[in-house]
């Protein structure tokens, strides 16, 4: 990428990094602002990894200089795990957001540092999103929704107004929330589920309507 803008990396050198690769790509196509240098990691990817390595979390804790870093990593849990490893006051977590979204000061919409929005998604007003959340291609998010620190939404989930998600939310693959349910804190929804009822902390449910197969002690 060109030399010019702002320093970023990327923490998770898996699919997901590559997406998110393409995303900062596709931020400089339409407006010039990140100088991409690598990827952290602490599992060294495949020797046919095409694009600079950089170390493990705990050497990105390393760096002299101001420096902007995404975290790319779906799972919820995992994600807040490495957050708190992330300790260096040089870091800073930016929020990407793709160009075809629309985002205009008469949304009111409120972005916690470090979140991911990429291409299609739609946010409608009133929406507050927490630290480092993701949402995945084209997802839709109702009017005064809000979800939790490091929630991770797939591509073309629903949620619909007036929901509540708890911290670390994971939402399959085009599964939907109807409106003003709450889900608790690292709970999973299976992909194409449809919640209907409010879910506790740290169970999983799947299903039309969503039922709950597992939950934490």
């Amino acid at each position: 990428m060109s030399n010019s803008g702002k320093d970023i990396v990327i923490v998770g050198a898996g699919g997901l990094g590559r997406e998110v690769l393409m995303l900062i790509h596709q931020i400089n196509q339409h407006t010039p602002t990140w100088n991409f240098l690598g990827f952290y990691d602490d599992a060294a990817p495949a020797e046919d990894f095409r694009f600079p390595y950089l170390g493990t979390v705990d050497d990105l804790n390393a760096t002299p200089v101001p420096l902007h870093a995404v975290i790319a990593i779906g799972d919820c849990q995992a994600k807040a795990k490495v957050v708190d490893r992330l300790f260096n006051n040089f870091l800073l977590f930016p929020v990407l957001v793709h160009p075809s979204v629309i985002n205009e000061a008469m949304q009111i919409n409120q972005i916690g540092e470090g979140s991911i929005i990429c291409q299609n998604t739609i946010l409608t007003t009133n929406v507050l999103l927490g630290k480092h959340v993701l949402l995945n291609l084209a997802c839709t998010v109702g009017h005064d929704a809000t979800l939790g620190d490091y929630c991770s939404l797939m591509p073309q989930v629903a949620v619909s107004g007036g929901v509540r998600l708890g911290k670390g939310v994971y939402m399959g693959t085009n599964s939907s929330i109807l409106q003003y349910k709450t889900v608790g804190a690292f709970t999973t929804i299976g992909a194409g589920a449809v919640v209907t009822q409010d879910l506790p902390d740290h169970c999983t449910a799947v299903g039309v309507p969503a039922r709950i197969i597992k939950q934490a002690v």
